[in-house]
């Protein structure tokens, strides 16, 4: 089967379509990602000629997707549409839009294969678990159990890193690259979609959701991309890197050795310890993330569920500055239940943390999340489906009254963090709404020179 992937471009490379083409591939079959926008894309996608043509999407954008897949049915009709990502697993209904053929809840490696070799073999498909199918000819919605989640990690081999580094040099040639040795994740923080995949789609406990690439196996990766391409800093995107004291020496005593790139990590304050930091220091981190996410115990903890305190946030951003490295914060603006007054807490707590990279977001209510469900119970307003915003860090979704200075302040938040004398004048200016296009370019402008500042800390 020739299965091609249809993908926007990303600012970081997709790990996802990665490890479904190794396994495609691993069984036999031929792979392809096609990128968008592309002033010939629809030309390339009948070249190419495929059996399957794959998307992913996340909720804001799948109204677009399912636009691309339209268009894409009318030149390869007989070719089957699936669409897969975190939209699909909790809204799998998409399945009804026109120009979708089926698509897939949860981990779709092992599904997909199964799919493709029952095609192949010019079998009934219907069954395939993971899937739902909009039959052809009656219109049924055919809905498939979920099979169990992939128990051993190494099993999936290397990501097929080739899928795109083949045809996008953006990606090929960058010398950060991204990488993750775990799926899943202990915490159940409710704005996120892990305790949704847990409760709703496995039903499972962290026992058998959170799972550790080896050390063997991440390293073998790391070694083989650093021997092919260029490779001057490693992007880890796992949840909470420091998930395992055991995994953790093992790491940090041999990456040294063996890869010897500088890297960046995430942590979660209620397991960091000064040894964590230490040893990740001396195994070449430069740059460390924590998620303080709100300065409001109310709203880390009751609301967001984060079960973090502020001494646990204070002590592990310590410790990142102690020894020398890099500290960046994850936080969230525009919590149910908060006011501004515990938005600019947040934004002082950063300043007290003397935080180098704040990262900041607008906390979306998605569909399928408990958040999603405590936001209605307070009695606010949530956007539908097909009205949350394609960037989640522009405005909310939440009916608030005056969102437009949570949405100005989400703006000038990185600055006054890295300025403080700012703080007056940002508190009088975000009030202005007229002015928040401004804040805008402001904020886009500002991200990038923290970008270049960064990039500056890897060489």
């Amino acid at each position: 089967m020739k299965v091609l992937f249809i993908h926007e471009y990303l600012p970081q490379e997709m790990l996802g379509i990665m490890w479904l083409s190794r396994k495609l591939k691993d069984a036999g079959h031929e792979t392809q990602v096609l990128f968008i926008p592309d002033s010939k894309w629809l030309e390339q996608a009948v070249e190419y000629n495929p059996d399957v043509v794959a998307y992913s999407t996340t909720t804001g954008m799948h109204l677009y997707i399912a636009e691309v897949s339209r268009s894409v049915k009318k030149v390869l009709p007989n070719a089957l549409s699936v669409v897969g990502g975190p939209h699909t697993s909790f809204s799998p209904e998409f399945v009804e839009e026109e120009g979708i053929d089926a698509i897939c809840r949860g981990e779709g490696e092992n599904a997909f294969v199964e799919l493709c070799d029952k095609m192949q073999a010019g079998e009934d498909y219907y069954d395939t678990p993971n899937f739902w199918f909009k039959h052809p000819e009656t219109g049924e919605i055919i809905k498939n159990c979920q099979a169990p989640l992939v128990d051993d990690l190494d099993a999936l081999g290397i990501p097929d890193r080739k899928l795109v580094y083949d045809v996008s040099p953006l990606y090929a040639n960058a010398e950060r690259k991204v990488f993750v040795t775990q799926r899943g994740c202990p915490m159940n923080c409710s704005f996120c979609f892990h305790h949704a995949w847990k409760k709703n789609i496995y039903e499972t406990t962290n026992k058998t959701y959170v799972r550790k690439r080896s050390v063997d196996h991440t390293l073998e990766e790391l070694k083989w991309v650093k021997a092919n391409y260029p490779l001057k800093f490693v992007h880890f995107v796992d949840d909470i890197f420091n998930l395992s004291n055991k995994w953790l020496d093992e790491f940090c005593e041999r990456y040294p050795k063996e890869v010897g790139v500088p890297f960046d990590v995430i942590l979660m304050a209620n397991m960091t310890t000064e040894k964590h930091i230490e040893m990740l220091r001396s195994a070449g981190c430069v740059y460390a993330r924590i998620a303080i996410e709100a300065a409001s115990d109310y709203i880390r903890n009751a609301v967001f569920r984060k079960n973090t305190t502020r001494k646990q946030l204070t002590d592990a951003a310590g410790w990142i500055k102690k020894h020398g490295i890099r500290l960046g914060t994850l936080n969230m603006l525009g919590g149910p239940g908060g006011t501004i007054e515990d938005e600019w807490d947040t934004v002082k707590l950063n300043i007290e943390c003397k935080t180098d990279h704040p990262l900041v977001s607008i906390m979306q209510p998605y569909p399928g999340f408990d958040i999603n469900e405590m936001t209605k119970d307070m009695g606010y307003a949530v956007s539908g489906y097909d009205d949350f915003p394609h960037k989640f860090n522009r405005t909310s979704s939440i009916e608030f009254d005056n969102k437009h200075v949570i949405e100005n302040l989400h703006k000038w938040f990185p600055l006054v963090i890295r300025y403080p004398w700012l703080m007056p004048v940002a508190k009088k200016a975000v009030n202005i709404k007229f002015l928040g296009r401004l804040y805008l370019v402001m904020y886009m402008l500002y991200s990038e020179y923290l970008v270049a500042e960064q990039t500056q800390t890897y060489a």
